[in-house]
């Protein structure tokens, strides 16, 4: 898993008499992750390092499913639900960018290969 953080501030400068001063402005954070590796280990036919990575993947994915659930849910009722954000490594880095007042995109690569459709299917 390959994950990259860019941070952005802006700020605007503002005149006081002498003194010219910033002051900010708004703040953004645009996260990319690659989660290479995360197809059915019985497929891959996996051993060894890449199959402790792949089980290990599918597990923070499984639990970003969790996640995005009881988002959904505890916007829907209004009430507090345990998000489990600690559950995995992926969604402890992912936190700020799924809770509040953020937006989120998934981008999935999906193959047009026939053999591949059930994978597709589910991303």
């Amino acid at each position: 898993m390959v994950f990259f953080t860019i941070n952005v501030k802006c700020y605007k400068r503002v005149d006081d008499s002498e003194d010219s001063s910033l002051s900010q402005i708004c703040h953004g954070r645009v996260s990319f992750i690659d989660l290479a590796g995360s197809e059915r280990n019985k497929d891959t036919k996996a051993n060894g390092k890449m199959l402790v990575e792949s089980s290990q993947i599918n597990k923070s994915l499984f639990t970003l499913g969790k996640v995005i659930h009881a988002l959904s849910k505890s916007s829907r009722k209004n009430s507090n639900f345990r998000v489990p954000y600690r559950d995995s490594t992926l969604t402890k880095l992912l936190m700020r960018s799924l809770g509040g007042n953020s937006k989120t995109l998934m981008l999935a690569c999906c193959s047009p290969s026939a053999a591949h459709l059930s994978e597709s299917l589910r991303s």
